[in-house]
């Protein structure tokens, strides 16, 4: 049987190791303002981008890089030299957004496979036949999909490749065509530098052209004015649904601006429901605690299941900022033998142990501490703290490592419940 393929966001050299780690089948990203997400395209360059496709291929995995904006005429032979470039790095997919791309990846680069982005909306067979003929391998279908409706183009074209999205952000418009950002600040959301402008609060006025009067619309109580802000979304309820309809070859997980511990819990949730479908048993109330610790604007199961009229709650008005049930206290650097701090440790803390998928944990204590297992989960208890010196308390401005009892993965994150 062939598995459904787990994509992760790659944004930089050590998500994409850490998504790898932590499950991940294959990964996405980019270089350069060619990409949907500038500030990512950012944080790789080219050697480092090429320094992770090699690191994915030695480890059996995949990366797809991006090259999903959309050029001005001005920008064709650069994108040309991009393309050239990219090609000679080896990934294992371009994924574009338009035709005129496609046919420049195929003079270019005719052996690197062509996903086609979200961004070209494909939510009918017609669209998706006219992509498959142009020699598109796999479509990455708009948000706003329908299970019935990917079950229908899969029908018609089997040999074409489907992925979705099922976990991350959600665009307030219609799978990013949005021209907000544009109006009020210049960033263009399908170039890549999208403001977010959905997530501010916004004071609302009626006007009467008539008499010029002007009304400011009053607030109602507990409700919020951030009457643009989606909530993220979540399809791990629904992984079994999905993967018994047969159609979906990959599930998609959005965030290549996020934290290197959203990176790995998307992936680790993901990749236990993933697993456990195909183990015979699932169980949506787990994966959904694990997602729940990440930083979020609360959870929306989106369209996929959903008719949007149907959907109620899929906004979130009182606020926009991001909150999940845990904070990350610390995490592992690669040495395995000391952790950097992310936020206040003090003597005594008990911090739970999250590691990478697969990882074999061996309880051990000495002076610095101790880790050991409780209840199946694993612990760890600093009884010393040891950087550069020795603290009662360390705080997320002190960059120096700190010392574990004994060895943890590297890319090991320490956690704590929030207490509410």
């Amino acid at each position: 049987m062939k598995k459904v393929e787990l994509l992760s966001p790659a944004g930089n050299l050590k998500k994409l190791k850490i998504a790898l780690a932590y499950g991940a089948d294959a990964v996405y990203g980019g270089v350069s303002h060619f990409s949907l997400r500038i500030r990512s395209g950012k944080e790789f360059d080219e050697a480092s981008f090429k320094e992770g496709i090699e690191y994915a291929h030695a480890r059996g995995k995949k990366v797809y890089c991006t090259i999903n904006g959309f050029p001005f005429n001005s920008q064709i032979k650069l994108y040309a030299r991009h393309i050239e470039k990219m090609a000679a790095l080896n990934p294992d997919a371009f994924i574009v957004s338009t035709p005129g791309v496609i046919k420049l990846c195929q003079e270019i680069a005719p052996d690197i496979p062509l996903h086609l982005s979200t961004q070209a909306n494909v939510m009918n067979y017609l669209d998706a036949a006219v992509y498959y003929d142009l020699g598109v391998q796999r479509i990455i279908a708009a948000r706003e999909i329908s299970l019935k409706d990917l079950e229908e183009i899969k029908k018609r074209l089997p040999d074409l490749e489907l992925e979705i999205f099922v976990h991350g952000s959600m665009c307030f418009a219609y799978s990013g065509r949005c021209l907000i950002s544009s109006v009020q600040s210049g960033r263009v959301p399908n170039r890549g530098s999208c403001a977010n402008d959905c997530r501010f609060e916004y004071t609302l006025y009626a006007e009467n052209p008539e008499t010029g009067t002007l009304f400011k619309l009053e607030e109602r109580e507990g409700e919020g004015t951030y009457i643009m802000n989606a909530k993220d979304l979540n399809l791990a309820s629904h992984i079994k649904e999905i993967l018994d309809s047969g159609v979906v070859d990959s599930l998609k997980i959005e965030g290549r601006t996020k934290s290197d511990y959203y990176a790995a819990i998307t992936a680790k949730a993901y990749r236990m429901a993933i697993d456990d479908y195909y183990a015979g048993r699932f169980e949506p109330q787990k994966y959904q605690s694990e997602l729940a610790t990440t930083k979020h604007r609360g959870f929306t199961d989106g369209y996929l299941v959903s008719r949007p009229f149907e959907k109620g709650g899929a906004q979130k008005l009182d606020s926009s900022i991001s909150e999940g049930t845990h904070q990350v206290k610390a995490e592992v650097i690669e040495d395995g033998l000391h952790f950097l701090t992310k936020d206040k440790i003090c003597k005594g803390d008990i911090l739970e142990i999250v590691a990478p998928e697969g990882a074999t944990l061996m309880p051990c204590k000495n002076e610095i501490g101790e880790i050991f297992q409780k209840d199946g989960t694993w612990w760890l208890r600093l009884d010393r703290i040891e950087a550069n010196k020795e603290y009662e308390c360390i705080h997320s401005g002190n960059i120096n490592p700190v010392k574990l009892p004994c060895a943890l993965p590297p890319y090991t994150f320490l956690r704590k419940e929030i207490e509410r």
